[in-house]
């Protein structure tokens, strides 16, 4: 044999050994990525508690002197009295009187009662409430994915695209720095 001949060989021999490494090292070492087959966001409910104010017109009693209408009493007794003692004579002079009196009072005391009530003062105040505001914020993903044939479920801080990187049969779930 000559030299180039055995050169030759020797060289597809190495050729023919190191392309059946590779193939061997791709079959070994397994696929590079998982395939994602569904993502579910994860969201969480976030309560944030807020005052709110407002303005609100208020109608109120205005304060009472004289609460238990005394001089409206007092005033209606002497009117209804000067009534009744025109009315009659004698015996039913003094009995018109008195019922005049009662009567006069009675009537003195719902008068100034009435009067009161109407009393008001309307003002503006400020009120405030709390109410709470909610929104969502997602946590995470749900991911399912398929790798070798098989399916599985991982949770992930972030949306992994269509595909999940591997290395040595294994997810990698988190970027490493290098």
């Amino acid at each position: 044999m000559n030299k180039s001949m055995l050169v030759g060989a020797v060289l597809g021999a190495v050729g023919v050994t190191a392309g059946g490494a590779v193939a061997t090292y791709s079959l070994i070492s397994g696929p590079e990525y998982a395939e994602v087959l569904a993502v579910q966001p994860i969201k969480e409910t976030i309560k944030t508690p807020r005052e709110v104010c407002e303005d609100v017109t208020v109608t109120r009693q205005k304060p009472v002197k004289d609460q238990h209408q005394i001089a409206g009493t007092a005033i209606g007794a002497v009117v209804g009295g000067l009534l009744g003692n025109q009315v009659g004579g004698g015996t039913g002079k003094k009995i018109a009187t008195v019922a005049g009196a009662v009567g006069g009072g009675y009537a003195g005391n719902k008068v100034q009662e009435n009067m009161q009530a109407g009393a008001t003062y309307t003002t503006t105040e400020n009120r405030c409430r709390t109410v709470t505001d909610t929104s969502e914020e997602v946590i995470g993903y749900d991911v399912k994915y398929q790798l070798d044939g098989k399916e599985g479920r991982v949770r992930m801080d972030n949306d992994p695209g269509s595909r999940i990187p591997v290395k040595d049969g294994q997810l990698v779930l988190a970027e490493t720095a290098e």
